[in-house]
């Protein structure tokens, strides 16, 4: 099973990155877009790991308390084009806990830095080279009240999320 962890988003931010996307369609910004149903902000990538009960347990050891997310800025690792998020201490301390439990637990998880975006295209090129036409940055923000654990899967029409369960702030 292919997991990761993530905050999934409300409607107006899922909005405010599809308009982004169908303006840089219009401003003939092609790649592999990602499809609406599918952002998301990874907190960890596991990869392949069996046991999806096992890595509910460790999230739930890890106090999680709602977070501000907001959307600030553009741009772009290498091929890849994404939207970012105002600094938070509150988001990086969350994932500091979240992936010192997955290592407690033996746990493997991608030990990248964490780098908080939203990846909107996939190998994108632009008509007129690498500069991307974004007009206006995205705005947007939401208060996450959980975080998921999702399986991903690559179906005949691309990745398929699913959410294999979540944590909310305790009461």
């Amino acid at each position: 099973m292919r997991l990761f962890i993530a905050i999934q988003f409300e409607q107006n931010i899922l909005d405010a990155l599809t308009d982004l996307q169908d303006e840089l369609r219009s401003r003939g910004v092609s790649g592999n877009y990602t499809k609406r149903e599918n952002l998301h902000i990874t907190l960890a990538f596991i990869g392949d790991y069996g046991d999806p009960d096992e890595v509910l347990e460790a999230m739930e050891q890890v106090d999680f308390r709602p977070i501000r997310i907001s959307l600030d800025g553009v741009g772009s690792f290498g091929e890849l084009f994404w939207v970012g998020l105002a600094d938070d201490p509150q988001l990086a301390g969350y994932v500091r806990r979240l992936r010192r439990a997955l290592s407690e637990h033996g746990i493997p998880f991608d030990k990248k830095r964490f780098s908080p975006h939203i990846t909107l295209i996939r190998k994108y090129s632009c008509r007129n080279g690498k500069e991307i036409p974004v007009s206006d940055p995205p705005k947007g923000s939401m208060t996450a009240t959980r975080v998921s654990l999702m399986l991903s899967e690559r179906g005949k029409n691309g990745m398929i999320y699913t959410e294999l369960g979540s944590v909310e702030e305790k009461a």
